[in-house]
């Protein structure tokens, strides 16, 4: 089922997919505990689509909640838990919120730099979405 929400996701056929996501979802919920890295990974598929039917405040609220899960239970500076934030950045950007973005790309950088070295793809994409906040800001 997952499988096909990602196609779905795929074909621009958003609202398809967020049916399929939300079924995953509880049933995820029913057969695993809320913070199994499944169960994460299904709430996250969620905020994407959110982000690309336009909903960035569900996204938003969705992706505050895993990383604040991922941080319990994978740690703050576990490769997931950086990608989490770096997404909820990107959501604050396209909201217009320039300095919440700003923080948080600041230290998912700072975080990446430590963790997977200043050159990684990773630390190198979150210092160019650094760089777009600033541009946005003028």
């Amino acid at each position: 089922m997952a499988n096909l929400a990602a196609t779905y996701g795929n074909q621009g056929r958003w609202k398809e997919a967020e049916e399929l996501e939300v079924q995953v979802m509880e049933s995820r919920r029913r057969v695993l505990r809320q913070e199994h890295p499944d169960m994460l990974t299904s709430m996250a598929n969620l905020t994407v689509t959110y982000k690309n039917q336009g909903r960035w405040k569900e996204a938003e609220e969705l992706e505050v909640q895993v990383m604040e899960m991922r941080k319990r239970v994978l740690g703050q500076e576990h490769p997931s838990t950086l990608n989490n934030m770096a997404n909820l950045a990107v959501t604050y950007r396209n909201q217009g919120r320039w300095k919440e973005a700003e923080e948080l790309f600041v230290q998912v950088i700072e975080m990446r730099k430590r963790v997977l070295g200043q050159e990684h793809p990773s630390t190198l994409n979150s210092i160019a979405n650094l760089t777009a906040t600033y541009r946005n800001q003028g």
